[in-house]
């Protein structure tokens, strides 16, 4: 188990760490999240008694970090550090080797190349490097023989300090899948992850860290918010779900100077969706509906705390939401059509007739879309003849041309 109490490290007149408290139980995998420059490798070098806080106390298992040796710090707590970097050519078997060092007796001189080694290099598949140099290594192999030596050491408490970094896509997976394992394995685990998706997907816990505070802390769920995105990174973003891993997906976007179009979305299901995402993201001020309880789109408007009215699923729109979609649309500069279905009163076309400036996104034949027969299609040609008929990876772009620059057609 690791537990922080109140700790504080500053540097000269700079305080890195301000009253962190943090605890990691056998077990558990805790992720250490945020910008550079918050404190997360701080925090980590203070936890592995490489670093002494200049008040506060790290407890690993029942004992002061800081009270032990470093050979009996070494035996409790293993560290994969961010630089691999090595100034002497060892065999990648004599730096995993290093990891036994703080079992050995002080009288020995030769590292121990037993079976804690062969596991090692076995379980983070460096085997076949083990008689090569380790300055001769790429980045993302030497940090793959780091995590080996740290495995080798056998400590009941491992921390690391952006243990992919310089990993591809496949064996940082591997890596983080691993070190899942580990904590599995009863071992108490804390990480620092600059890839909040990785970071999600295996942790139990994180923690975000912004100017030397712990801001947050719980399930990635609950710590990975829109919210969480702009205070601590300055970042514009969306947090969705996995489908695929069931965990918190997160897309950063390019931060706006603000003063885009008053934008209204009408229509629903995935080009909706894609639409209020879009015309959010390029920082226009989107308002939508109505769409369904169940539609991808209102989901999306959800997710972005955009204005958004909703109806039942198969239920006529009621007066209200007239009322309500009316008032956005005659607020709005622009109304984006995006392949709307015309139910059976042809409501949409009703409240699209109202709008000063017309997008129209068209992804199926109007005929899959039209429950309003003779009286429906022709209500939507009407609106199609005045309407800047477009792609919808192309609305943002057309709502920043002018008014009067014409008809933007389709993409051939």
């Amino acid at each position: 188990m690791i537990r922080v109490d109140d700790v504080h490290v500053a540097f000269g007149d700079v305080e890195v760490l301000d009253g962190v408290d943090l605890t990691v139980e056998a077990g558990e995998f805790v992720g250490l999240v945020g910008p550079n420059g918050a404190g997360k490798t701080t925090l980590l070098r203070t936890v592995n008694g490489a670093l002494t806080p200049g008040s506060g106390e790290v407890f690993v298992g029942e004992e002061r970090i800081h009270d032990l040796s470093s050979r009996a710090a070494s035996r409790r707590v293993a560290t994969v550090p961010q630089d691999t970097s090595v100034r002497f050519a060892f065999d990648v078997a004599d730096v995993v080797a290093m990891g036994r060092t703080p079992h050995r007796s002080r009288f020995s001189s030769h590292p121990d190349r037993g079976a804690h080694v062969d596991a090692a290099l076995e379980r983070t598949e460096t085997t076949h490097l083990r008689d090569r140099r380790v300055d001769t290594l790429s980045g993302g192999e030497r940090q793959r023989v780091f995590v080996a030596r740290a495995l080798a050491q056998d400590a009941p408490t491992l921390v690391l300090d952006e243990p992919t970094a310089s990993l591809d896509v496949n064996h940082a997976t591997q890596t983080l899948a691993l070190v899942r394992e580990l904590a599995d394995e009863s071992r108490a685990v804390l990480a620092a992850i600059h890839d909040l998706e990785s970071a999600a997907r295996f942790c139990d816990r994180l923690a975000l860290v912004h100017d030397g505070r712990i801001v947050d802390q719980g399930e990635p769920a609950d710590v990975l918010t829109t919210e969480a995105l702009e205070t601590a990174f300055d970042a514009r973003g969306v947090v969705t779900t996995n489908p695929v891993t069931d965990s918190p997906a997160v897309t950063t976007l390019p931060s706006t100077t603000g003063g885009g179009s008053r934008v209204h979305v009408l229509g629903g299901g995935e080009t909706g969706a894609s639409v209020v995402g879009s015309c959010w993201a390029a920082g226009h001020q989107v308002s939508a509906g109505p769409f369904s309880h169940d539609d991808a789109a209102r989901s999306v408007a959800r997710t972005l705390e955009v204005p958004v009215e909703t109806t039942p699923p198969f239920a006529a729109i009621g007066r209200a939401t007239v009322e309500a979609v009316s008032e956005q649309i005659a607020a709005a500069d622009v109304t984006v059509l995006a392949d709307p279905v015309i139910d059976p009163a042809a409501t949409v076309c009703e409240l699209a007739d109202d709008a000063e400036r017309l997008v129209l996104v068209e992804s199926r034949p109007l005929a899959e879309r039209n429950y309003a027969g003779e009286r429906g299609r022709e209500r939507y040609e009407a609106l199609r003849r005045r309407a800047s008929v477009v792609d919808a990876d192309r609305v943002p772009a057309v709502l920043d041309e002018k008014p009067d620059a014409g008809k933007v057609l389709a993409d051939d």
